[in-house]
Formats: structure tokens, C-alpha cells, sequence
């Protein structure tokens, strides 16, 4: 099957597919205006985000939030010297959305905290644009779709892939059959590591509250690993690994997977799950008074059973080596004409059935720093709000490609088959596995209810 460029657009577009928008190319909508912005999360990433939205110069910076100074003086240091704005500094993040009443939020905190700010900002009046994964949990999801939609905001998610030119024409290579009809989709993600050193519990740097930090998550005892703004030899962002605050590498780069799989197929949900995995290498999870390891798993392997064909994923922090050539992360789509990989740093690549061809590659256009497009998604952000249209990550999108990874996460939990009704957003026949769904706040936080 072929099809020209134009019913291919078409198509995708009435299937709820965008793969064609000014923010591809890098465009800035047209337009002067400049929009009040805030920050919540001045961290590496969150510096990204708002490093576009300064070079697009419709954003005053009017708020930065973080609980640890180490992050928040720099970054009002940065706004300063880069745009001669004069943020306000908060280390509350309502207060930061009571005083400035911001008309487009950043929220880059870590996983735990993206559903309660997104929903504040959105009830407040604000536009968001919250970095993936949107929530710890699958119901807090839908709780953050509901109240966007309830408020009328635009809620852009990071999954800046969808934007990035390579993957845009990838998936239009894909859509298009020439790599025939695809059975099997395999995700993974491979890096190296070895056993891993317990580290010693200590008292919180003075810099940093770690109580608002951990917030509704269960109060960790703080360790290096864990709260050091600066990554670790662990993870280059600790906290991404312990699961009271984030969901395992599953969670972190497999949205990224998980997101183009369901942006290729016009199945928005697996209906069966399972997975397994663990620490054979890092070793058991140590947490005690004195000191603590992480907790996730060092491998993972997760099938996910669709209506029409099987998706795959894998990852593993250990045995990185030259036995596997070309680039260790991304989708492999495998076709009756083919095998496509859709990649990072390397574009995408297509092997066609012996005979059939010559390999094909794109390669990527990614802006530094961290090898991103963040400008075009930032773009896309204002132009859905100059247009009332939908963003290209639009929140609901995200909280499907979000869920297909935390039903990976759930079904290793359990060590079971999870049978997933996408339409009510229920486990079927299975209470155990439906309390799973939500988890309880920790004091005074209320967990969000859809």
C-alpha cells in the first residue's frame, strides 16, 4: 500500500495523528505577544525548556520555583543576564501561581510532584507544558486530562520526539507501507552499569527543603543519589530510580518508545501486559537508617499485546558493549518489506528484506544542549494557544503513551498478566492490580481525583 504525502496527512490528522505543524520546521508562530511564564523546576532540564522560551521572545519571565537553591540562584542569575527580567523567586509553588498569575507554567519537577502543579496551573488559568512522564500514577493521569479539558488550557507534554524532523518523517515512512506490514515493534533501551554500593544516609543539604521535595511521596531518607541536582555515577538523575518518586528506566526513556509506538499505531491501548525483571547485577534493594541503594530494576523485559500485532521492551544498565551495533535505544518496527529503527542521535534507518533493496538512513537535526527539539515543541505550544487548537503532545496523548509504561511497571509488581480495559481505564477481573492504579498521599497532600 502507498500513499501520496497529502492523504497520508490527511489520514493521520482524522485519526488523531499529527505529524505536519509549523513547529516542525522550527517555526515561530506569528505574533508579539508575550506570555507571563513560569518555572517550577529549575534544574537542568527545566533550564532547557525555558532557555526556548526565552530565545522565542514572546515569554516574560515573571516566576522560578525549586525547593533547592542550588538550582533556584542560578537559574534567576541566567533570566536575568539572558532577558533583564526579574523573576520573583518561590520555593512554594502555589504561592509562585497566587502572586504572578502566570499565563504558561513549566512544570520540570521530578515525576511525583507533575500531576498536583498541572492541575493547579491549569485551575489558576495557565497554560502547561509538563515534562514526561506525566504522573507517578495511572489515575492521576486521567485526573490531569480531566481538569485541562474542565479549565480549557493547553497542556503540551515533552515528548519532544514527536517533533523532532527525523521521527516526523519516519513515522510518514512507516504510514505509508514501505515497510510493509508490521507484526512486531521492539523498544528498548541498553546502557552500561555493575553492582551497586549501598550509600550512606545524611542529613539534608541547608539549601535544599527536603520535606516540600519528597511532598505527597512517602519522606525518603536523603542520600546523594537521590537529591544531588548534578546526577551521580548511578543515574545522571537519581531520583529516576527510586520508586517512590519515578517508575524505573520503564518510566524515564520508555515513554519516549512507548509514545511512538502509539503514535504509529491507530490502537491507542495494549490489552494485555506482562512483564519481568530485577537486580541480578545491581543487587537487592538496601533501605535502612544508616543507608540505602536504589530500588528499581537494573533489567526489565515487558510485552504488551495489542489487536493487530506485539510491542516489546527491554532494557538492561549493564553488558554495554560493541556486540550490538548501531545505536542503543529506540523502536526496531519489524515489516514484511523490512526492519525499521527509529532512533536519537542517528536518525532512523531501514533495512529492507534481503534483496528487496539498499538500507536507508535520515539523519537527525537535533539542537544542543542535550541533543533535543525543545524550539519546535515550545512553537507548537504557542501556536495551539494563538489557535485554540490542540498541541502536538497534547496531555491526553501523553497519558496514554504515559500508562502503556506504568501498565509495564504494574504487571512486574505483581509478577502477573494484566488484562487492560483502555476504555474505562480498568484492570479487568482484578482488584489487587486496580488498587495499583493510585497510591495513597503522604499528610496533607489529597491525591487528585478525575
Amino acid at each position: 500500500m502507498t500513499l501520496d504525502r497529502r492523504t497520508f496527512i490527511k489520514s493521520t490528522i482524522a485519526s488523531g495523528v499529527a505529524l505536519a505543524a509549523p513547529a516542525v520546521l522550527g517555526q515561530q508562530p506569528k505574533g508579539t505577544q508575550s506570555y507571563r511564564t513560569a518555572l517550577i523546576g529549575t534544574g537542568w532540564w527545566g533550564m532547557n525548556i525555558l532557555g526556548e522560551a526565552m530565545l522565542s521572545k514572546q515569554s516574560k519571565v515573571v516566576g522560578l520555583c525549586d525547593v533547592d537553591q542550588r538550582q533556584l540562584n542560578p537559574a534567576l542569575e541566567r533570566v536575568k543576564k539572558e532577558t533583564g527580567d526579574t523573576p520573583k523567586a518561590f520555593r512554594d509553588y502555589r504561592e509562585l501561581l497566587e502572586e504572578t498569575r502566570p499565563e504558561i507554567v513549566i512544570v520540570a519537577t521530578p515525576d511525583h510532584w507533575h500531576p498536583l502543579i498541572t492541575i493547579a496551573a491549569v485551575k489558576s488559568g495557565a497554560h502547561v507544558y509538563v515534562e514526561k512522564p506525566i504522573s507517578h500514577t495511572i489515575a492521576e493521569g486521567r485526573a490531569m486530562v480531566n481538569a485541562a479539558r474542565a479549565a480549557g488550557r493547553m497542556v503540551q507534554v515533552g515528548t519532544h520526539r514527536r517533533v523532532s524532523p527525523h521521527n516526523v518523517s519516519g513515522m510518514e515512512f512507516l504510514r505509508s507501507g514501505k515497510a510493509g506490514k508490521i507484526g512486531m515493534v521492539r523498544a528498548f533501551v541498553h546502557y552500561g552499569g555493575g553492582p551497586e554500593t549501598p550509600v550512606p544516609n545524611i542529613d539534608p543539604p541547608k539549601e535544599i527543603d527536603w520535606d516540600m521535595w519528597c511532598g505527597p511521596a512517602p519522606l525518603r531518607h536523603y542520600c546523594e543519589n537521590i537529591g544531588n541536582p548534578w546526577g551521580n555515577a548511578v543515574h545522571p538523575r537519581g531520583f529516576r530510580n527510586y520508586l517512590d518518586y519515578a517508575n524505573g528506566t520503564l518510566g524515564d526513556w520508555g515513554i519516549h518508545w512507548m509514545d511512538q509506538i502509539l503514535w504509529w499505531t491507530e490502537e491507542k491501548f495494549p490489552r494485555k501486559v506482562y512483564s519481568t525483571g530485577g537486580r541480578p547485577v545491581a543487587g537487592p534493594a538496601i533501605y535502612n537508617d544508616r543507608e540505602q541503594t536504589t530500588d528499581a530494576p537494573d533489567h526489565q523485559v515487558a510485552v504488551f499485546e495489542f489487536e493487530s500485532f506485539t510491542a516489546t521492551w527491554e532494557h538492561r544498565k549493564f553488558a554495554h558493549n560493541r556486540a550490538e551495533k548501531g545505536e542503543n535505544v529506540g523502536c526496531h518496527f519489524y515489516g514484511t518489506e523490512g526492519t525499521f529503527h527509529q532512533g536519537w542521535q542517528d536518525g532512523w534507518r531501514f533495512y529492507p528484506t534481503d534483496g528487496r533493496g539498499e538500507p536507508q538512513h535520515q539523519s537527525p537535526q537535533l539542537h544542543q544542549p542535550d541533543d533535543q527539539n525543545i524550539k519546535e515543541l515550545w512553537a507548537d505550544l504557542l501556536q495551539s494557544i494563538q489557535t485554540g487548537t490542540r498541541p502536538v503532545c497534547d496531555i491526553e496523548i501523553a497519558h496514554r503513551s504515559t500508562t502503556m509504561s506504568l501498565l509495564g511497571m504494574l504487571s512486574l509488581k505483581l509478577g502477573r498478566n494484566i488484562h487492560w480495559d483502555g476504555e474505562r481505564e480498568q484492570i479487568v477481573d482484578d482488584d489487587e492490580a486496580n488498587k495499583l492504579l493510585r497510591r495513597e498521599y503522604r499528610g496533607a497532600w489529597e491525591y487528585p481525583e478525575a
